[in-house]
Formats: C-alpha cells, structure tokens, sequence
C-alpha cells in the first residue's frame, strides 16, 4: 500500500475503488482547477504514448498532470475561476440594474448581453466582456452603433452606470436611425441587403439600372449627405445637375427622404407598388446579381442598350480584348452587348 499512498499524495481528490488499489475514481488538479480523467480523449497520439510507457500508476498520474499543466496553459478560452468578491459584486449589480435586461449570461459570468427600447421602439443589445479586475477596470463594451461607444467609468461605478451610458447613446443617435429607417421602408435598397444598426450607406434604387449611393453622417443626419449616382451618363447626368442646381432648397426641418426627392425632383419606386427584382438585374458578364457580396455597378451609356455589369467582371472582359487599352486606372473598351465604346474606371490596386 506504500504506492497507494504515494499517488494520493501526488492526487489527494482521487479514491480508491477497490482494497487492492488497482482501481481509482476522482479528479486531477492542475492549473488549481479539477478535471476528471475525460480531458484525456483529446490527446495527441504521442502523449497517449509517453503515459503508455509510466512504469507504474504514480509515474501515470504525475506524467497526466505535466501534460494538463501544458496543455491548458496554452488553452486562450480556459476559464480561471474569478475571486469570490467578483461574483458578488456582479450579482449585486445585476440585481440592481433588474434581470428583465438580461438577455444572455455565460456560464462563467464574464460575458453579459443587456437589451434596451429606445423612445422610437427599435431593440438594442450591448454585450459586456468583464475581466477579473471587475469593477476596478470596466468591461469591453460592444455595441452595434455607426459611431464609437466610449464608456466613461470610475472604480465605484457599476452596470447601470453603463447602461444609462448606453440608453443615453441610443437617443443621441435616433435621428439618424429614424432617418434610415423611412429609407428602408419606403424605398428599394439594393444594398447593404440586410443593414446594420452600424450600416451608414444605402445605395436606393431610382429606375431600371439607376441608383443613387448614399453616406449618412450619423451625427448629423438631417444635412446633406454624400450622394454618388450609378448608372447610364444620360440618366444620371441630369439627376448630378439637378442635385448641384438644388441643393441650396437643402431643409434640415424635413426628413432625409424628402429632400432628397425634393432636390433630386423625383419620387423613388414604391415598395407597395414594385418588386426588389425590377431594379436587381443580373450582371451581363456573370449572369449573376450578386458576386462576392456586390451587385452590378456599371451600365452601357447606349440608351438601347442599358446592360448593367459588376466592376470585377467588366473589368476581366475588357483586359481580355486585345482591342481594349488602358491609362493608368482608366480601360476603353467596348461593350460586351452592343458594343458602343465604354470606359471603365477602377482601382489602382488592380493593375
């Protein structure tokens, strides 16, 4: 029995299952943190092999617990247990902040996700990763906002000084959202197809193989925002002019929406009356609508013909054509459809 005890000396949480000490159930330490001997299944074929060569169950047991200290000190996601103090500190917060904003606590209570309505209605979630030092140091705070979110925080401070920090961000961007919001539903967006919370762009569609590319300042959505016109230069010529002609009737007491309308003298394609698919027209290379994520953004000039293409393809068709040639980031080419003379304006770090 001498080697029974030298191994409950090595593993004080392991018992004896029978009198002749051949058989043993319980935990291992290491890195201060029990494990069962199921850790083991992950093992690589040579560490099974150096336990198989231990000549007896003690040399096995502290051969299992050199390879656990390696192995987890090199696990990143290994979860060390917080001191006590923090545990209570966290609940007592949350207690007080209300459980009816919690939507998601981990298992090891260091990542928290809060929800919150802001005063037009929409739902936000603001996830908070808490380190050990929790509440001397803040949690890292991850929002879905167009602009940072920097928490102000002092020792003494708790979760619902972040929350309020959060519900205050929320009103302070509502114009903005309220903004993209009547665009998203009263017009066709092409893209981004499934906006964010964070997403500053839309690109709305205005005809058949027209659009207008918008950039919203999320700090002042009710000024003119920046607008890039894509499409055929006899479309979108006279909407440029129109836009540099108007924007003197520019009023930031109306809505994003209807200046635009106002300035640019049309009214945008109805989601009642028309469907996504009367804008979203295959590219004429590919034959696809979306690649890699992009819809078609070029359009042959020749009104008859009209045929949108993405960037990438029409750029690949013309580098083919030995008639094609090309000035620094500017191709002349011609159009793969009716092939009216066509130039193709791309980045730099293509060629």
């Amino acid at each position: 029995m001498a080697g029974a005890g030298a191994l409950l000396r090595q593993c004080p949480l392991l018992l004896p299952q029978d009198r002749h000490g051949t058989a043993y159930e319980g935990f291992v330490t290491a890195q201060r943190l029990p494990y069962q001997d199921t850790v083991a299944s992950g093992f690589s074929a040579e560490k099974c092999t150096r336990l198989h060569s231990c000549p007896d169950l003690v040399s096995f047991m502290v051969e299992l617990k050199t390879i656990l200290e390696i192995a987890l000190k090199n696990t990143p996601d290994l979860h060390i247990p917080r001191p006590p103090e923090y545990y209570s500190c966290l609940v007592r917060d949350l207690e007080i902040l209300g459980w009816n904003k919690v939507t998601y606590v981990d298992t090891g209570l260091a990542t928290i996700k809060l929800k919150a309505e802001d005063s037009s209605g929409r739902q936000h979630l603001i996830t908070l990763k808490l380190n050990a030092k929790y509440p001397t140091e803040p949690p890292d705070c991850l929002v879905d906002f167009p602009v940072q979110f920097a928490v102000s925080w002092m020792p003494q401070n708790s979760l619902t000084d972040i929350y309020n920090q959060f519900l205050a961000a929320l009103e302070s961007l509502k114009e903005f959202w309220d903004a993209m919001d009547e665009i998203d539903g009263k017009t066709w967006v092409l893209e981004p197809e499934n906006p964010t919370r964070s997403a500053t762009t839309r690109r709305i569609a205005i005809g058949n193989n027209v659009s207008v590319n918008i950039e919203v300042d999320p700090r002042h959505p009710n000024m003119l925002p920046e607008c890039y016109f894509l499409g055929a230069d006899h479309v979108v010529n006279p909407l440029r002019i129109k836009l540099n002609n108007n924007m003197h009737l520019w009023d930031p007491e109306i809505s994003l929406l209807q200046n635009l309308k106002d300035l640019l003298e049309i009214d945008f394609p109805p989601r009642a009356v028309l469907e996504k698919s009367d804008f979203a027209k295959d590219c004429g290379i590919c034959y696809a609508y979306r690649l890699n994520g992009s819809t078609p953004d070029q359009v042959c000039d020749e009104p008859r013909c009209g045929q949108p293409f993405h960037q990438a393809c029409l750029y690949e068709w013309l580098q083919c054509l030995p008639s094609s040639r090309q000035s620094f980031n500017v191709i002349f080419g011609a159009c793969p459809y009716c092939n009216k003379p066509l130039t193709l304006k791309t980045s730099l770090k293509k060629l």
